[in-house]
């Protein structure tokens, strides 16, 4: 018979083990956008574009898979006057992307207004290097 006894028993047992996550993993599927399939696997400076993409592309709390933490809050502004949609698109994609652990910081933006829309363009630093990257929110 074999020997279970440093196997939790109970529930203040388990209470004893700590689990940490130091950082959030690179590795993950490749998503092909323009043909919305999964195709193979990808790392790194692909994935962080990839984490960017989706983060921007997630209206927070609208959906319950995803944690509160995860997503860009941007529906409310629309309709809004264009320098407040510019300030609050700032605060709010760069709150969003530091949630990302491999996010270190977001700068260097320029804004340009359309008829109906503000597009940010901007630089993420990740730990895999920098990444420029444009955002449009419709006004």
């Amino acid at each position: 018979m074999p020997d279970n006894s440093y196997l939790p028993q109970t529930g203040e047992d388990l209470d004893l083990i700590q689990f940490t996550v130091e950082q959030q993993p690179s590795y993950t599927y490749k998503l092909d956008i323009d043909r919305e399939r999964v195709k193979g696997m990808t790392d790194e400076t692909d994935a962080m574009l990839q984490a960017i993409y989706l983060i921007l592309s997630v209206e927070r709390y609208q959906y319950p898979i995803y944690s509160y933490n995860y997503g860009v809050e941007l529906e409310d502004i629309i309709g809004q006057p264009k320098d407040y949609v510019m300030s609050e698109v700032k605060r709010r994609i760069t709150e969003a992307l530091t949630q990302d652990d491999r996010i270190n910081s977001v700068d260097g933006w320029e804004f340009e207004t359309t008829k109906k829309a503000v597009i940010a363009t901007f630089t993420v630093h990740t730990i895999y290097g920098d990444v420029e990257t444009t955002k449009e929110v419709n006004v």
